[in-house]
């Protein structure tokens, strides 16, 4: 398949937010008769892909599905070994997050990841907090269903305070109590793996975002993929519920 060039690619229309569910890790590894843990290793590698394609691009938010709250239920030995990676994912690219001016922010709850990571974690975000050139946000131990119910029983606690009326809970309000408050909905979400679902990601948020399904196991994708995936969605016409017509005619 002929390669598509950064050229092609308009910057005036970029998607002002990117989701990618990275799926294939531990196929590509069976494949090729490794352990599991040895595909999430290879899969490190095309995060630092993404994010530097993105970041050179101008995409100003990236949210990469690193870690499900149900991927707790895989065997031990594989959750320890992608934990591992994260740690050894902030070390290695801490200094070059700074460089390249990059916000990082972390969607799901970290009750149940290992306190050494968790606090890894925590010190790059809060070191990184001031940085605008982009956002990476790392879903991690995030599930949309679980960040749902979380909304909306923080959204119940402050009526029972009497702090909100019910009068007053809109999809602007209950967006603000989602993980990706302040961030603009993804414009664009991206699966990789040949499978055709969300798998519990972004659910809220996704309601207008365009999908781009890729064959490539996650550790091949690479920037070619990731351009292709972009020049697909410049080709899209985005009607947010209204008609060919009301578009051209500016809303």
């Amino acid at each position: 398949m002929p390669g598509t060039s950064i050229k092609r690619i308009d910057p005036k229309r970029l998607p002002r937010h990117v989701g990618i569910i990275m799926d294939g890790n531990g196929r590509w590894a069976c494949r090729r008769g490794m352990e599991r843990s040895l595909g999430h290793r290879e899969g490190s590698k095309a995060v630092r892909r993404v994010v530097r394609t993105c970041r050179r691009l101008g995409i100003a938010n990236l949210t990469l599905f690193a870690f499900s709250a149900q991927n707790w239920g895989r065997p031990p030995g594989e959750v320890r070994a992608l934990m591992n990676l994260l740690a050894e994912f902030i070390v290695k690219e801490w200094q070059e997050i700074m460089q390249r001016d990059i916000r990082v922010v972390r969607l799901g709850e970290l009750r149940r990841v290992p306190p050494d990571v968790r606090e890894q974690l925590m010190n790059l975000i809060a070191a990184t907090r001031k940085n605008r050139s982009m956002t990476l946000a790392l879903a991690l131990s995030y599930g949309s269903r679980e960040e749902i119910t979380r909304a909306a029983r923080n959204l119940v606690r402050r009526a029972r305070l009497g702090k909100i009326e019910p009068e007053q809970v809109d999809s602007r309000r209950f967006s603000s109590f989602l993980y990706t408050a302040g961030m603009p909905d993804p414009d664009l979400i991206i699966r990789t793996g040949g499978e055709k679902r969300i798998s519990n990601f972004l659910l809220w948020q996704s309601a207008y975002a365009e999908f781009h399904f890729s064959n490539k196991l996650w550790p091949d994708f690479g920037e070619q993929d990731l351009l292709r995936a972009l020049a697909d969605y410049q080709k899209r016409r985005r009607r947010f519920g209204l008609t060919d017509e009301q578009i051209e005619q500016g809303g």
